[in-house]
């Protein structure tokens, strides 16, 4: 298979000839005089679930946030201000993500919110940081076909996680048939189209390609698993591309086990099993197995070290695990207090403006940066489950990947780009009807 798009597509190079021809008719005026900020600690929300099917991943973002929140106030805070974090708990509940949202900002006054895994509860908030003009940084990995102004993506794209690793599998371990097994929510099942499209434009028959989804919290994996194990015993070398969530992970891998499916035989590729979830379970039936990511705690850099040691002080645990959100969460942070310091104001409508273009160190030793379409670059890395809980890195890319919002894979969206800068402000132009909202008409 070819090696997935990296840096400028045409898509791309559209939305920069757009963005220049803005760049050149700008006018300079006169610096407005600075106003006066607010007296009182800056409040930052964090929306994450403490309870509940999805707290096995979301609880370690909430500490994090804290830590980081807690570090940069020994720097001074935000602009002379010390920075407050307002905690909440939707409880893996997607209404209440949006119940939740709405009283950090409109109640607890928030200037800006760190929060949400699932796809669902990024849609469930959504309105509500549209209407309310507030900003939302969301770390995790999803299907993309998105792109709203009042959110900025720090987890990757489908192009910076879910098709590298089918590339990897395709290429280093012979892959030709393909299981696509979900959570039965929005990530999963556009993930799994946009795959599904992905492969069968290289050539993959219909008949070689098996998709299954199961409910939040699924624990009765035998059949599912003994069909899995039966559509690998065609003849072909068959993997496993895994969007499950949450805690159904832990027996689903369990299964595998029982029925004796190893790495070897039917290799499984997950976009949501790191570090976190991993630790304090039985790694047997896992070792060998794959996780696609943008960063793991064995990446061996001074900064990964340094934020290791930091993060393990602070929770006054040697054995705490950090993960692929986590550093999405220091990244989106980092960029958040540069945007707010650039701008001179907490105000959202000023951060968003100066968030594009901010570019911070990710922890792999290189440096992410705000794209136009409020998402960041990032490495790919493909890593095999170890006995310890930690990864073994077999592939990173050697740059870093611009997300691609819209898929060129899909028909309702190839020819879509976002760009949020004057005078194209939108999230879904087309390129080929010059209009912004999606329409080719």
């Amino acid at each position: 298979m070819n090696k997935p798009t990296t840096w400028l597509s045409r898509r791309r190079l559209a939305s920069l000839g757009v963005a220049a021809l803005a760049t050149a008719a700008i006018t300079v005026m006169p610096a407005a005089p600075a106003q006066a900020q607010p007296a009182g600690p800056i409040k930052v929300g964090i929306l994450h679930s403490l309870s509940g099917t999805m707290a096995i991943s979301e609880t370690t973002l909430k500490d994090v946030m804290l830590m980081l929140i807690d570090e940069q106030n020994q720097k001074g805070g935000v602009l002379g201000r010390k920075l407050e974090a307002v905690v909440v708990d939707p409880a893996s509940n997607w209404p209440l993500f949006a119940e939740k949202a709405r009283e950090l900002i409109s109640v607890q006054k928030v200037s800006v919110v760190f929060g949400c895994w699932t796809s669902v509860s990024r849609k469930s908030v959504l309105p509500v940081f549209e209407e309310l003009n507030s900003i939302l940084f969301y770390p995790v990995q999803y299907e993309g076909e998105e792109s709203q102004k009042n959110v900025f993506y720090t987890g990757a794209a489908p192009n910076q996680q879910a098709i590298p690793a089918v590339d990897y599998l395709a290429a280093q371990e012979k892959v030709q048939r393909w299981v696509l097994a979900g959570t039965d929510y929005v990530y999963p099942r556009t993930t799994n189209k946009i795959l599904e499209a992905y492969l069968k434009s290289k050539g993959v028959k219909e008949e070689d390609i098996l998709i299954n989804y199961t409910p939040f919290g699924h624990s009765d994996w035998q059949n599912i698993v003994a069909s899995i194990k039966k559509f690998g015993s065609a003849g072909k070398k068959t993997a496993v591309v895994s969007t499950i969530n949450g805690d159904a992970n832990v027996p689903f891998y369990k299964e595998l086990g029982n029925q004796g499916i190893k790495a070897t035989d039917i290799p499984v590729v997950a976009f949501s099993v790191g570090e976190e979830e991993l630790a304090g379970i039985d790694t047997k039936p896992l070792l060998g197995h794959l996780a696609a990511w943008n960063y793991f705690m064995s990446v061996d850099t001074p900064e990964n070290k340094a934020a290791i040691t930091k993060w393990q002080a602070f929770t006054k645990n040697p054995k705490r695990t950090f993960n692929d959100p986590m550093e999405a969460h220091v990244i989106g942070f980092a960029m958040w207090v540069k945007a707010v310091e650039k701008a001179g104001t907490v105000d959202p409508a000023k951060v968003i403006d100066a968030m594009i273009g901010i570019s911070v160190p990710n922890l792999s030793g290189g440096y992410s940066a705000m794209m136009a379409n409020h998402h960041i670059t990032k490495p790919v890395l493909i890593g095999e489950i170890q006995d310890n809980g930690q990864f073994n890195i077999v592939s990173q890319t050697p740059g870093l990947i611009v997300a691609q919002e819209w898929s060129p894979y899909l028909e309702g969206s190839r020819d879509l780009i976002a760009d949020w800068r004057s005078p194209m402000s939108c999230g879904n132009f087309n390129v080929k009807s010059g209009k912004c909202g999606g329409s080719a008409k």
